[in-house]
């Protein structure tokens, strides 16, 4: 039975442990429009999630569970709201191309304060001053906005979880991504280590959620979320709606 997803703290971390369970890095899309998730490469889609799974397992976690083991608290918080902060570049342009201009002005607003009085992104000031965490925009959320169809799920090695539109956004993303213009080599890459590895250790409490069969839990409800994101929440919503929503992911 699919999964309802509500903007909530719980769903949000078990939806960002559905990309790294079933792969690094990932963009997912939305059911198609009947409810019914499009998945005709279920077979495909398995062998990569357990690959994908394989690697979190041997690899991805036991270096998660380190890094929260001997990084203190406010540390972590400080590096989240770092990356989170680099996010919100990317979340201005796509709300632009939307023509959300609410949403834009708050991401633009976001930016400025923590880059700023935030200490470069460690403190976020912004939801001290109104401005709070809004859901992230990316390419393919600007493309189904545009109206351009999902297309199957897919998930890839490595990427993980995505679509036939939202794969096509990916590159997009990549050039939109502060990280890609840093020069150095081993810089660059340090930073996207280092966010993945924050990413991960901030979901290590959440895996008992899971439950059944994990390839179809996960991607019943990681669309939907992406279903609840392009529609900005104006979606039946129903999983979790007696926990209050924290307005972040």
């Amino acid at each position: 039975m699919p999964v309802s997803i509500s903007n909530n703290a719980i769903t949000k971390k078990i939806l960002l442990l559905a990309v790294l369970l079933t792969g690094l890095v990932g963009c997912a899309s939305s059911p198609s429009n009947n409810g019914t998730v499009s998945d005709p490469l279920e077979g495909f889609n398995r062998t990569m999630f357990g690959f994908n799974d394989g690697i979190d397992t041997y690899f991805l976690k036991p270096v998660a569970k380190s890094y929260r083991y001997v990084t203190p608290d406010v540390v972590e918080t400080g590096v989240s709201n770092f990356f989170s902060n680099i996010l919100e570049i990317r979340s201005i342009l796509n709300s632009g191309l939307q023509a959300k201009g609410k949403k834009t002005l708050v991401h633009t607003g976001r930016f400025l304060v923590n880059s700023t009085l935030g200490l470069f992104g460690l403190i976020d000031v912004a939801q001290h001053m109104g401005m709070k965490k809004l859901g992230g925009e990316d390419f393919g959320q600007t493309m189904a906005v545009w109206g351009v169809g999902s297309g199957p799920y897919v998930v890839w090695p490595l990427f993980g979880p995505s679509t036939l539109r939202d794969t096509v956004g990916i590159p997009v993303d990549i050039i939109t991504s502060p990280n890609t213009y840093v020069d150095h080599v081993r810089t660059r890459n340090s930073f996207r280590a280092g966010d993945l590895i924050d990413t991960r250790a901030s979901l290590l409490n959440v895996e008992k959620l899971l439950s059944g069969d994990r390839y179809v839990f996960i991607r019943d409800a990681y669309l939907q979320r992406r279903t609840f994101l392009i529609n900005d929440g104006k979606v039946e919503d129903s999983f979790g709606s007696d926990l209050k929503s924290d307005g972040n992911f």
